[in-house]
């Protein structure tokens, strides 16, 4: 019964988006009509062939097949959704755009005897503008359906219809989380129904609003009496020598099975994976996100972003060099090691703000920094004070503004930091840091940048240590590219002018 609901929704869904993709054809084929040809064919052949729907309803059903959207995944977020829909639509158009090229279409290449249109300064021909105007519409208008499509199933689950009943197997501190975090997230449509004890034998028979079945002793039992949909095996680690046997024993029963693991999520501060090499399955319990493609765009956008933040800013800081001349002796760059991606040192670059380099150095070297553990607003050695008597006049106006930052724009051109991540810290202080704060050198997965997620939302100088780090492991699990340009956007407004820069 479960099986031919899920059929039923695919065909739907199916249904559903062929209709989307006719739309978003029909809607990029009448923008090239009205805008460069100023006239509507006589011939119903020209209306279908024209429009690319033959091409585009195959290629655009099947990137979403192959992207995993007609899976039935209850867990899967709006956003998540959304980026692979996106995903599956671009996949789609550069198969059509290689398509249309094998095939020699006239739809896309015969256009001449046009003016072109005149778009944001470009010329488009009408080919160029069909194509474009469906790389538009087909993923705002997918995203658009199946938004809407899921909010109405979430308010259908809302009133106890389309549900799934679940088993929870584990009654201790797993089995409760696994629990509170179905019964929390109602538009899963996942319910759970009862619990079956991770002991043997178990005399209980409540939990958590819940009854208790009975114990791993009688699992066939309890699954034969009471069907569900899905078991989700909640043991505590020290019950997980029996579960190949469990996972053997569910395999006589045709229901979906779900493993949570026993990690607490402050040991999992990355996104946690399963792959397959050669039948072997492979659990990524921590993994760099920036490796690859998504390295390579933030690279990018590094080396774009600083080539114009140095540009833009040069007046700024050749009239920050020169007060810093007339008002103090010596060198106008400071220099200090720090440490970034990897564990790497290099030399960081600051204008100077205190009356000479020594004074730039740390409170004494690493041996003499405390070992004590410190508290999470504790106050680390060798941070500046806000009032320190060696900060010079212009110094103060800089650390104020944020602007003796500005010549780390040459440290993100060489690649040695980012425009955008954990704050670089001291080598001595990373060595204490590293024992005294479980996950800090996780900050390390990824380069030392500029301006952070911890930075824009107020935690900079004497600031919680705890609430910084937090901050970093959040910007470090949820990074992506956009993530990055919000938090550029937010420094233009919270990361120059801040109370806590001193």
């Amino acid at each position: 019964m479960l099986k031919q609901r899920h059929e039923l929704f695919v065909a739907l869904l199916c249904i559903a988006d062929a209709a989307v993709v006719v739309l978003a054809c029909a809607g990029a084929w009448a923008l090239r009509r009205v805008m460069i040809e100023h006239f509507w064919p006589v011939s119903w052949e020209n209306w279908i062939k024209e429009p690319l729907v033959l091409f585009n309803i195959p290629l655009v059903l099947a990137a979403l097949w192959v992207s995993g959207l007609y899976q039935p995944r209850r867990d899967r977020s709006l956003i998540s959704e959304q980026i692979q829909i996106i995903r599956a639509c671009i996949a789609a158009l550069v198969a059509l755009v290689v398509l249309l090229w094998v095939v020699g279409n006239d739809v896309i290449g015969g256009t001449e005897g046009y003016d072109p249109a005149l778009i944001l300064g470009q010329k488009l021909d009408a080919g160029r503008l069909q194509i474009a105007a469906l790389a538009i519409l087909l993923p705002l208008l997918l995203g658009i359906e199946r938004f809407c499509f899921r909010l109405a199933l979430r308010a259908i689950r809302r009133k106890g219809l389309n549900l799934r009943h679940v088993a929870v197997l584990g009654v201790g501190r797993l089995g409760q989380i696994t629990c509170r975090t179905l019964e929390r997230n109602v538009w899963t449509g996942i319910k759970v129904s009862y619990f079956i004890s991770h002991q043997d034998h178990t005399k209980r028979t409540n939990w958590l609003g819940h009854p208790i079945k009975g114990g791993l002793a009688d699992l066939e039992q309890v699954l034969e009496k009471h069907r569900v949909d899905a078991v989700y095996i909640a043991l505590p680690n020290a019950r997980a020598s029996v579960l190949s046997t469990v996972l053997e024993r569910l395999e006589r029963f045709a229901i979906d099975v779900r493993i949570v693991p026993d990690v607490q999520l402050r040991f999992t501060p990355a996104r946690m994976s399963v792959s397959e090499l050669d039948g072997m399955p492979i659990l990524s319990y921590r993994e760099n996100t920036q490796y690859g493609l998504g390295g390579l765009s933030k690279r990018g956008l590094d080396i774009i972003g600083s080539l114009v933040g140095i540009i833009l800013f040069s007046p700024i800081m050749l009239a920050c060099a020169a007060a810093i001349s007339l008002t103090s002796r010596g060198p106008v760059i400071f220099r200090q090691r720090r440490v970034s991606l990897g564990g790497e040192q290099f030399n960081i670059y600051k204008f100077r703000t205190m009356r000479s380099v020594e004074d730039e150095q740390p409170i004494g070297p690493a041996s003499e920094v405390s070992s004590d553990r410190p508290t999470a607003d504790a106050r680390i050695e060798g941070w500046t004070d806000r009032d320190d008597p060696r900060i010079t006049a212009v110094g103060r106006v800089l650390r104020r503004t944020s602007l003796d930052e500005l010549p780390q724009l040459f440290n993100v051109l060489r690649g040695r930091m980012s425009l955008v991540g954990p704050r670089p810290e001291r080598p001595e202080l990373i060595a204490r840091f590293r024992e005294d704060w479980r996950g800090y050198m996780l900050r390390q997965h990824v380069k030392a940048g500029i301006t952070g997620w911890a930075q824009v939302n107020g935690l900079r100088g004497q600031t919680s240590l705890r609430k910084r780090l937090q901050y970093d492991l959040f910007y470090i699990r949820h990074w992506s590219l956009w993530f990055d340009m919000r938090i550029l956007v937010m420094t233009l407004f919270r990361g120059f002018l801040n109370p806590n820069a001193h």
